[in-house]
C-alpha cells in the first residue's frame, strides 16, 4: 500500500517545492480508519494550515488518495481551489479480478503476502521507467503495510462510493490524470468518467506511464500542470 511509504513520498513530490508549499497527508501503516474518518482528518489538517496563513490550496490525490480526496470534497469543497486526481482508485470495484483478490487476501499465508510486493511490481509501474532508487522505494513501500492493513484498505476500495450529486456542484477547476499503461486499474477510462462528473474538468493522459506514475523518471507533475495551464499564479 504505497500511501504508507514516506521514502516513496519524497520521490512523488520531487520538484513541487519550486512552485508549492507542499503538505502531505500520510496514513500510518497501522491505521484502520474509514473513508469518512480519513476525510475528516484531511479537512482538519487543511483548516489548520489555512489558519496559519490564508492561501490557495491545491488538493492532489493519487490512487487510494483520490478516494480520500473525493470524500473530502463532498464534505468541505470550499477549502480547495484546484483539484488534481491521478490514476483514481475509484474504479477499483469495476475490476473483477481485483475484487476477487481483495476477498482472497485474508486467506493468503503471511509468507506469500510478504513476497507478493515483488510480484505486484510490474502491475504498479513501468519497470523500465523507474530508477533503481525508485524501484527499491516502491518495493519497500508496498512491504511496509501489515497484512491486516492491506486487507482493510482493499475492503475500503471495494466498497468505495461517493456522492456524485455533491461533486457535480463543485465549480473549481479539476485536472484528472490517467496513465495509458496502467496495468492495475483502468485509469484513462476512469479519468474520462470523472470528467463527466465535475463540471469544470480537464483530462491529461500519460501515454507511456504505469499506475505509480509519479515515481517514474520522465514524469514531472509541475510540467504536467504547466502543460495543462493549471497553475494559478
Amino acid at each position: 500500500m504505497d500511501e504508507t511509504g514516506k521514502e516513496l513520498m519524497t520521490l512523488q513530490t520531487a520538484g513541487l517545492e519550486a512552485v508549492f508549499d507542499v503538505r502531505c497527508f500520510v496514513i500510518p501503516a497501522d491505521a484502520l480508519d474509514s473513508w469518512d474518518s480519513l476525510a475528516q482528518q484531511l479537512i482538519a489538517l487543511t483548516k489548520a494550515e489555512l489558519e496559519k496563513a490564508p492561501r490557495s490550496v491545491y488538493l492532489c490525490g493519487e490512487s487510494f488518495g483520490t478516494c480520500v480526496a473525493l470524500t473530502a470534497l463532498t464534505q468541505a469543497p470550499e477549502l480547495y481551489d484546484r483539484i488534481i486526481l491521478i490514476n483514481s482508485a475509484s474504479s477499483f470495484h469495476r475490476v473483477p479480478l481485483l475484487n476477487l483478490g481483495s476477498f482472497l487476501l485474508s486467506w493468503t499465508p503471511q509468507f506469500f503476502y510478504d513476497f507478493s510486493s515483488i510480484l505486484a511490481l510490474p502491475f504498479l509501474a513501468q519497470i523500465t521507467r523507474l530508477s533503481p532508487k525508485a524501484r527499491n522505494a516502491l518495493i519497500k513501500a508496498t512491504q511496509d503495510a501489515p497484512k491486516r492493513t492491506a486487507e482493510q484498505r482493499l475492503e475500503l476500495l471495494r466498497t468505495f462510493k461517493t456522492d456524485e450529486i455533491k461533486l457535480q456542484k463543485i465549480t473549481q477547476p479539476v485536472l484528472v490524470i490517467g496513465s495509458q499503461n496502467d496495468h492495475l486499474l483502468p485509469s484513462v477510462n476512469e479519468a474520462y468518467r470523472l470528467a463527466k462528473v465535475f463540471p469544470n474538468t480537464q483530462v491529461f493522459t500519460l501515454p507511456h506511464s504505469g499506475h505509480a506514475c509519479l515515481v517514474e523518471k520522465d514524469v514531472d507533475l509541475v510540467a504536467i500542470l504547466q502543460a495543462a495551464n493549471f497553475l494559478r499564479w
